[in-house]
């Protein structure tokens, strides 16, 4: 059975960084994509960044340059790295991985972790 464990979510004053970690178990997903997903109170939720099979990343346009994701296909573990924090950032963040090469959208991912909520103060 695929379980997506997150850590790493709390409460942070805006301009602070938190660093999200994802443990997979089950099965590997090295060759496969993996990336984070937030949804806000009444929002839809919506791709935050992504890494694909081969290590090539992909970010929201709201994150870009404070983010970043990265991965170890050793410990089957991506990462979110969040640095100049917002408090429009604040959301329950989900970890996903996909059987296949990369995803960009919530539907495409085949496996998801239980959330970890991140609140940005102002």
């Amino acid at each position: 059975q695929v379980q997506l464990v997150e850590s790493g979510g709390g409460l942070v004053q805006a301009g602070g960084s938190l660093r999200l970690s994802c443990a997979a178990s089950g099965r590997s997903f090295s060759g496969n994509a993996m990336g984070w997903f937030r949804q806000a109170p009444g929002k839809e939720r919506e791709l935050v960044a992504v890494i694909s099979g081969g290590g090539s990343t992909r970010y929201s346009d709201s994150v870009k340059g404070r983010f970043t994701i990265s991965r170890d296909n050793a410990k089957n573990t991506v990462y979110l790295q969040m640095n100049s924090l917002k408090p429009e950032d604040t959301a329950v963040y989900y970890c996903a991985a996909g059987r296949n090469f990369f995803f960009n959208a919530p539907g495409q991912a085949d496996y998801w972790g239980q959330g970890t909520q991140v609140t940005v103060s102002s």
